[in-house]
């Protein structure tokens, strides 16, 4: 499992995005929390790609959901985009897909 964050410019305002590759699950959430938690406040989105995920938990949807707390809630933008069919599936049965914008 590796997590990588890139902060860009938009004319939309800052975002940042957080790569997760191998296995999202219990141990990465030192380092998924890490890419976020001191971040300047000026971050307007959030994008998750999880291209080259193979495979996740319950415990990643719990720190999908700490990052949306943490953000604003409802007011959150998080885009969770390039799943595979898998991750796709686990996130509309978990209801994500009304939480935050799976592409």
């Amino acid at each position: 499992m590796a997590v990588r964050s890139e902060l860009s410019n938009t004319s939309d305002g800052d975002v940042l995005t957080i790569s997760v590759t191998g296995r999202f699950d219990i141990d990465s959430y030192k380092d998924f929390t890490q890419a976020y938690k001191e971040r300047p406040e000026t971050i307007s989105k959030y994008v998750i790609d999880m291209s080259d995920l193979e495979y996740m938990d319950s415990s990643a949807l719990g720190m999908i959901l700490m990052l949306r707390e943490r953000v604003g809630d409802e007011n959150a933008k998080i885009d969770i985009l390039n799943c595979s069919p898998g991750i796709r599936k686990i996130l509309k049965t978990a209801n994500f897909d009304r939480l935050v914008n799976v592409g």
